[in-house]
């Protein structure tokens, strides 16, 4: 009897397994090929996006370090004791005395110099 039951199975797998029924299923395993196809472009990608993504991030760390140390030397520079130093070797000097304002003795009002 088991010797009846493993012919049996040997019969039915060459059934399943004859040229007719390898050539109808062709689609499905071209079907199966490009799905297979499909999910190994999809990790890649998203692999090449990760890498993007995290290349962005460092670079943006790296952007946002440069601006606050410029940032930083620009406010000491602007500070008025560093400008004055800045411009001692041009012969600019402090004003230790309050701007003059000059009036238009025509129409009474400031006179402001926009240049």
């Amino acid at each position: 009897m088991g010797n009846q039951l493993n012919n049996d199975l040997k019969i039915e797998w060459k059934k399943l397994l004859n040229n007719k029924w390898i050539v109808r299923n062709i689609p499905f395993f071209l079907f199966l090929t490009g799905l297979a196809v499909i999910y190994i472009y999809n990790g890649h990608y998203a692999d090449k996006t990760i890498r993007n993504i995290n290349k962005t991030t460092n670079e943006l760390k790296e952007m946002q370090y440069e601006y606050k140390t410029l940032k930083s030397e620009v406010m000491f520079r602007s500070k008025q004791s560093e400008l004055a130093k800045a411009v001692e070797p041009y012969g600019l000097k402090e004003l230790t005395v309050p701007p003059v304002v000059l009036k238009d003795s025509l129409s009474g009002s400031e006179v402001v110099n926009s240049k």
